[in-house]
């Protein structure tokens, strides 16, 4: 009977352990689950023109250069490491898309600046590295200033000028859907500045004002998740997801051509 007894009194603690191990791991699977997964609908993230620079560079297996320049976004505010920042959450994307090609994504986001602030560093930011595409974030911080939108329309314009003359593609990305963002009451004026700007120069847009927008009204996710807690800028999330929407995005207005060539072959009588 001693003996019975000092064996039970053994196995308690391994009872005990087994049971803390079994409610560990259900709660470690509902907290990876409780991350939501990233939506980026391509009917919203899709550009209206094709991207016919980096599908030269893509069809020929060239080296791709790529420029990202903006502000606190572009730099990388809110994530974790720079490696989370969205430029280097796109590199990743696009050499999944393109494995044939080197990809360089070169960051020039800097802090705070306001669209002439971006501008006046063109030459030695983004014209000096030749690039194949750029993708011009914008606008977040005018809005964040309550400084007046009617300048900006000439200063995007001059922008676009630089760019065009180096024969690089562009995409325009607009203010993120963020709590600071959306209580100025000129954050959908500025979307919408963007928008009839990137419609009259005939360049592509990233819709990113509308993508975290239905992160929030149609995935019913909380700001908690994708806004940093400064209630400005992305985190890890919204980063990662940004990027894999953009280089869907830009995988699709790459390939969009030669698509059309071989829908056209199948179509003709």
């Amino acid at each position: 009977m001693q003996g019975t007894d000092l064996a039970k009194r053994a196995m308690k603690p391994l009872a005990v352990a087994a049971f803390v191990v079994g409610l560990a791991l259900p709660l470690s699977a509902r907290a990876e689950t409780a991350v939501p997964a990233c939506d980026a609908p391509l009917d919203l993230v899709r550009m209206a023109n094709p991207l016919s620079r980096v599908a030269h560079k893509v069809a020929s297996n060239q080296p791709i250069t790529i420029v990202a320049i903006g502000s606190s976004s572009t730099a990388g505010a809110g994530a974790s490491t720079p490696a989370a920042n969205y430029p280097n959450r796109l590199a990743v994307e696009l050499k999944r898309h393109f494995p044939k090609n080197p990809i360089a994504v070169i960051n020039r986001g800097v802090n705070g600046e306001e669209i002439g602030d971006m501008v006046k560093r063109f030459d030695s930011a983004v014209v000096a590295a030749k690039p194949d595409l750029v993708l011009w974030q914008l606008g977040t911080n005018s809005i964040i200033r309550d400084h007046k939108l009617s300048a900006h329309d000439s200063a995007i314009r001059d922008g676009l000028k630089k760019i065009r003359a180096v024969g690089a593609d562009i995409v325009l990305i607009d203010p993120q859907f963020a709590p600071k963002v959306i209580a100025k009451p000129d954050a959908t004026h500025m979307v919408e500045l963007i928008a009839a700007t990137a419609k009259r120069e005939d360049v592509d847009l990233y819709r990113r004002f509308d993508t975290m927008k239905r992160w929030t009204e149609v995935d019913r996710i909380g700001f908690e998740v994708f806004v940093a807690s400064d209630g400005l800028h992305l985190n890890d999330w919204s980063y990662a997801c940004m990027a894999k929407g953009l280089g869907l995005a830009i995988a699709e207005a790459v390939q969009r051509p030669v698509v059309s060539a071989t829908a056209k072959q199948y179509l003709t009588p």
